[in-house]
Formats: C-alpha cells, structure tokens, sequence
C-alpha cells in the first residue's frame, strides 16, 4: 500500500503497474529506514551542506572548474525557483534534463526534485524521433536543454507542446541569466517517500525503449547498497567515468553514489579512451565507472598514464569477459568490479570487489538484496543448472503505463532480468547468456558468451558478438560477428583460425560455424551491442547451407 501522494499532478502514481504486478520488495537493513515525507536531493545535497560539507568539493569538469556542496545548492535552489516561479512547474510534472555530463546538468537534475517534479534525464545524443518517443511517453510538460542540443529538441517538439529553457547560453532568456536574478534561496517541496522522482528509459538494448518508476527513497537506497558494501567510498575519493547521467548507471555512480558519502565527481562531458585516462591521471581520480568495452580501449594505452590514484573500477551496462578483467588487472594491478545491474531495478546488486572477484563469475547478491535461479515454471533450480535470474530487494521493475512488459519482467514477486545465470555452491553467479541470446544448436545449449569470451583472446580481434544463426538442419548454428584489429586480415585463413582456436579452448561443438566480419558493432549509446539488429541483419539475408 502506498503512502498518500504530495504530487498535484497524478500522471506518475496513475500510470504505475497494478499492485498485482509489482516485484516483492524487500527493504530490512536498517540503513534503509527512510521517513515517510522525503526528498531525495534534499537528502543528498542540503543535508549534506548541513552535516558540515559545505566547502568540500562537490562537482568537478574537465576544464578544472570546481563546486563546492554549497556552489551546487545555492544553483540548485536558482533553478528551483525558476522551475516553480516562471516555469510554473506543479509536484508531479515531468521535465525533461538534455545535456552532456556537465555540472550544470548535474545542478539541474537537484533543482527538479527539490522543486518535486519528476526528471526524466536523456541522452544527448537522441534524435528527433527517439525523443518525441520519451516526450510522448512520460508526458513532458517542461524541459532544461543545454542549448548546444537545441535543435533536435526543437524538431521533437513540433509535435509536442512544452516550455523549454536553455542553459550554456548569454541568452537574456537563458537560464544562467534567470539565475542571476534568485537569491539562492529555495522552500523544498516535502514528498512522500514512494513518490515517483526519476524515470529512466532503458538504452534499447532488444529494441523501443522501456519507461520505468523510480521512487525518492528508491534514490537513496541504491546509494546505501552497492557503493556501501562494495565501494566502501571515502569523503577524499573522486569519482568519475563514461556512461551519460541520462542512464542510471551513470546517474548513480557518477552522482548519486559520490555525494551520498561527501565526496567529489568529475564530470566529463566526452571520454575517449585516451582523454579518460589522462583525466584520471590529472584530477587524481580514485574511483571509475565504465562498460566493458571501453576497460578493453584502455587496457593498451594505460601504461603511458599515471593511474596510481586509482582504486576501484566498475564495469557494468553488459558482461565483463575474462579477458578484459585480466588484461586490465595486468596493466594496471586493479581488478575490475563487475557489477550486474538494471534500469527496471535502478541500479547494481550482484557484484564483488578485491579478493573475493572470481574473473568470469559477475559476483554475489549484493547486501540487501536475494538472487536465485528459476527453471521457465518459476521453480528453483538446483545449484550449477542454467537458469532464468530472479531478484528481489528494496529497488524493483515498475513499467510506465506498460502491464504488458510488466508481466514479463515481474514473475511471483521476482524481477526476472532477462539474463541466462548458474549459481555455485559459493552463492556465486555466472552469467550464461541474455535468455533470448541463449543458443540452442542440434539440442545443445550454448552461451554466446562463453564463446565471445574465447574469441576476445585471440590477438587478431578487437571485439565479437556471438548470437544464433538459423540453419536448416540444426535449427540455429552459432554465428560471431567479429571486428578485427586489422579489417583487412578477413577471408578464409581468418574465419579457420579462429574457428579452430574456439574448439582447442572449449567443446568442439560450441565453435562458430559463421563467422561474419564487421567494421563495429551496433551498440547503444550506454556501450551496449544491439544484438537483435545484428540477428535482425542476419535474418534477411540469403539462407546458408
């Protein structure tokens, strides 16, 4: 039963799934006792400004501008007034967040909550059409827009009907000039701890994109989870890395997570391998956010960086093979935190840190959370069976207006991520394969990713995707989709090599029987391969024997 609303405008709490639908939540450490009237951005920022972080510093950018707590919710609070004042933004509303990962962003994503709106944080690098998509869904009344992104909002909004104000402009309309003429001064709108404060679209990894619901004190629990038992930050630490605020694994790990514990982040507004790690090098950062591919970008060029403030690096957004974690712990002594994570659940809970990483195994249940594994009747599996992965904890799947998908996600109270996982008598899990990647060839059942794992050794190749082929006698063959290091080593010698070098690692029958080279591979903007357009490529050409 949910708590009464403080929300004026009940678009969020009337498009939540039907209570049948929801996921069990489970929220018994006691660090997890929030209050009943909540918001999460006061938590994190005035209250943090108030417990003696004033002057430490807060938010960092590449050029070397540094806020303190106190920069940072004095700007707020201008941004707020602007929101409840001249926008007329009511408890409830939507506004939409459209910017690099800048401090101003960052200021933004505050001022709509403590305004008691609802952020609806996206990627800078969405279209017109992608937009109208998110605009349509959730409803947009409102949106902040830095104004170097204008012009894809603007065509979005041919179709729509909302008032937008542009930051990063000397326009006497813009934002920073409204700024100017506030005080600093802002009343905090007080909500119900289970009052809708974010929703995240998932990056569109299998396709259109999913809305979903998190709540005020859904915010500060994935701050009192992972980071907590994993991280174990320090006020000192400096956090930073790739993945845009737009997603929530990079609105936790380079937001959320740092000033929960009083410490500072570096904001970057584009990271390439090479300018992230001479920004680590520079702004001595200690803890790194990243997905997988871009530890494997890295991996060569870090001995050239001074990389010794490091302490702890995280991969998530898609698996972590063996290879990566290896070549990156052998290049700069840090064994990468694999962290399994969703949009639907907010953000990480399986992991493992230091010692007890096991490279290929993803990690445990992270505290406050349960993970088992399900046959497809929702029965547990025994331990070391393949398996659909259930989780239950303080966090769950709530689909905007979608019970369709809900029904999907949430199964008997479980959030069923969509992943392939087996467990070990350790409690540890290893992932298999995403359940709709699982390949199942002449009856064998096959992980695409043990496979991509296999091949990432290879010295020929830079990256791989692995999916399932259909084959007229084995019903599906494994196919990889291999980017060389040098395009132009492709042809047959390749595709034998590396077929032959997959069956001396692993059983014979799981070696790639189509081998397909590409210039890259079709990823989201979060870092993740789009294995449907690679199956969907697949599918409309010509048979093969």
């Amino acid at each position: 039963m949910l708590d009464p609303s403080a929300y004026a405008d009940s678009f969020a709490r009337d498009n939540l799934p039907p209570p049948e639908l929801w996921p069990a939540l489970e929220a018994d450490l006691p660090e997890l006792a929030y209050p009943k009237r909540l918001n999460a951005a006061v938590e994190l920022l005035d209250r943090m400004v108030e417990s003696g972080f004033a002057a430490r510093p807060c938010i960092r950018s590449s050029g070397g501008a540094v806020w303190s707590y106190a920069a940072l919710l004095d700007k707020a609070n201008r941004i707020a007034a602007i929101l409840a004042d001249e926008m007329g933004v009511l408890p409830g509303n939507r506004v939409l967040l459209r910017a690099a990962n800048t401090p101003m962003l960052a200021a933004c994503w505050f001022a709509v909550l403590k305004a008691g709106a609802i952020a609806v944080t996206t990627m800078p690098l969405l279209r017109a059409r992608e937009l109208g998509y998110v605009l349509d869904k959730a409803r947009i009344g409102f949106a902040l827009c830095d104004a170097s992104l204008a012009e894809e909002l603007t065509a979005a909004k041919a179709a729509q009907a909302f008032r937008t104000v542009y930051f990063h402009t000397d326009a006497a309309d813009g934002l920073e000039a409204r700024m100017a003429r506030r005080s600093g001064s802002f009343v905090n709108v007080v909500l119900s701890h289970d009052d809708v404060a974010v929703i995240g679209f998932t990056s569109g990894t299998t396709g259109r994109a999913k809305a979903t619901m998190h709540f005020h004190r859904d915010v500060l629990a994935i701050c009192d989870l992972f980071p907590r038992s994993i991280l174990k930050p320090a006020a000192d630490d400096i956090f930073s890395g790739t993945p845009p605020l737009g997603f929530t694994f990079g609105l936790g790990g380079m937001l959320l997570f740092p000033m929960r514990f009083g410490a500072s982040t570096l904001l970057l507004e584009r990271a390439t391998p090479d300018s992230l790690l001479e920004a680590v090098g520079r702004h001595r950062v200690t803890t790194l956010f990243a997905p997988p591919t871009m530890y494997r970008a890295m991996t060569d060029l870090a001995p050239a960086h001074d990389l010794s403030s490091l302490k702890a690096c995280v991969s998530a957004g898609e698996f972590l093979p063996a290879p990566i974690l290896e070549g990156w712990r052998d290049a700069t002594g840090i064994t990468i935190i694999d962290g399994l994570g969703s949009t639907e659940m907010f953000h990480i809970f399986i992991a493992a840190a230091g010692a007890d990483v096991r490279p290929g195994a993803t990690g445990k249940a992270v505290p406050g959370y349960r993970a088992m594994i399900f046959d497809d009747d929702m029965r547990p599996a025994p331990i070391g069976t393949v398996g659909r992965l259930g989780v239950r904890g303080p966090t769950g799947c709530r689909y905007l207006a979608d019970p369709e998908r809900q029904r999907e996600y949430v199964r008997d109270g479980w959030n069923l991520t969509g992943d392939a996982y087996r467990m070990d008598d350790d409690g540890y899990f290893w992932f298999q394969a995403r359940t709709d990647d699982m390949i199942v060839s002449a009856g064998y059942n096959i992980s695409g990713a043990e496979i991509e794992a296999v091949l990432l050794e290879h010295p020929a190749v830079r990256e791989c995707a692995v999916i399932a082929a259909p084959d007229p006698e084995r019903g599906h063959i494994v196919k990889a989709c291999v980017v060389l290091k040098e395009h132009g080593a492709a042809g047959e010698d390749m595709t034998k090599a590396l077929q032959e070098f997959v069956k001396a690692q692993i059983a014979p029958y799981k070696y790639p029987r189509a081998v397909e080279y590409v210039a890259a591979l079709p990823r989201t903007e979060t870092g993740k391969v789009q294995r449907f357009i690679l199956r969907a490529n697949d599918a409309e050409k010509p048979s093969r024997i």
